[in-house]
């Protein structure tokens, strides 16, 4: 047997992650202490948001990229909404658009000014009305301009028209408990969720109905994720019956049983999947965890391939993840992470070694 079948050959075996120079993070931040299984960061060419924590409603801040170093209590945040935003998303579309999403039940979209804030921003440019309980997922439509979907904690999924403020899809009774996740496909025809109900459902939302159904996909009683990949298998995270933290991938044309399946280890936090279509890889981040795991996806089987894992000493709070356009691909930059401490935000920086 040649040495070359033991080894698998791959281009991201040696990939690094690499944390950037204490001035080059943004420190003093009172992240937010939501018990909600999001990001609490999002990142793009431009600027770096960040939920923090607000006295008597819901803020986030929104930083120039290159504005690093110790920020200022007084730095002006966008402090519309009345209670703690859960989730915020950039808009693929523009860089100077984020939407929120909050326990007040709405959801608002805000045009940030060219150079950032200079004063705090309470006006939105459109509140979105619609859901009855609090907001805890908002994504933009990968392709189709002004276009959000917004799932809240009253297992409804809406879709709306950011320009006319209107709701274009309503999807109410497909899910009977609360959505943990949802992803687009990379045309965002379709997009699949993660119910507590332990179910993957993918769901055309022209028609409003359910494609494709696993149910127990996880069985632990933890939360669970749920991505699309660029070829439209889903990746999941989740737990086993005995709590262990668990990866699989699913073909969408058959679901009756994964075609990978891993598990990690047995710790608490649950598991945030980001994925690069570029380079087939995904990077899972536990919340609390101080780790980020990276896989490679192939075609050939076990399907899901463990590179490696970058380690640090303190638990991530959250995780921002860089668009591909924002990195600097001559310095063989192949994903940024934006890691959440208690009190700061640390760029990571993840390389391919080129000899």
């Amino acid at each position: 047997m040649s040495f070359r079948k033991v080894v698998r050959q791959s281009k991201f075996r040696h990939v690094f992650g690499q944390p950037v120079k204490t001035e080059q993070c943004y420190d003093d931040i009172r992240v937010s202490r939501v018990t909600w299984d999001s990001t609490f960061c999002a990142v793009n060419p431009s600027f770096v948001a960040i939920i923090v924590e607000a006295s008597g409603g819901g803020a986030f801040l929104v930083l120039p990229l290159h504005k690093t170093g110790r920020i200022d209590k007084s730095y002006p945040t966008v402090c519309g909404h009345t209670g703690p935003v859960l989730d915020i998303d950039w808009c693929p579309h523009n860089d100077h658009v984020i939407a929120s999403g909050s326990e007040d039940c709405t959801v608002m979209v805000w045009q940030i000014p060219e150079n950032g804030l200079s004063q705090p921003l309470t006006e939105p440019v459109v509140v979105l009305e619609g859901h009855s309980k609090r907001v805890g997922i908002v994504t933009w439509h990968p392709t189709a301009r002004n276009v959000l979907l917004s799932a809240g904690c009253d297992n409804v999924v809406l879709i709306w028209n950011v320009g006319t403020a209107e709701e274009l899809y309503r999807l109410d009774g497909l899910h009977p408990d609360l959505i943990y996740s949802v992803s687009w496909s990379r045309d965002g025809s379709r997009f699949c969720t993660a119910c507590k109900d332990k179910s993957v459902r993918i769901i055309d939302p022209r028609r409003g109905t359910v494609v494709a159904e696993k149910e127990r996909a996880h069985e632990g009683a933890r939360p669970m994720r749920a991505i699309f990949l660029a070829d439209g298998k889903i990746f999941t995270t989740g737990f086993s019956r005995m709590s262990e933290r668990q990866l699989a991938l699913w073909d969408t044309e058959n679901l009756e049983e994964p075609m990978g399946l891993q598990e990690l280890d047995s710790s608490n936090g649950a598991l945030l999947p980001f994925y690069d279509p570029d380079t087939n890889v995904v990077y899972v981040c536990g919340k609390g965890d101080s780790s980020i795991r990276y896989f490679e996806i192939t075609e050939e089987p076990p399907y899901i391939h463990f590179l490696n894992t970058f380690t640090s000493k303190e638990p991530q709070r959250g995780m921002g993840w860089m668009p591909k356009r924002g990195l600097d691909v001559n310095k063989c930059e192949i994903a940024r992470f934006y890691k959440l401490h208690e009190r700061k935000c640390e760029p990571i920086i993840m390389t391919v070694p080129r000899k």
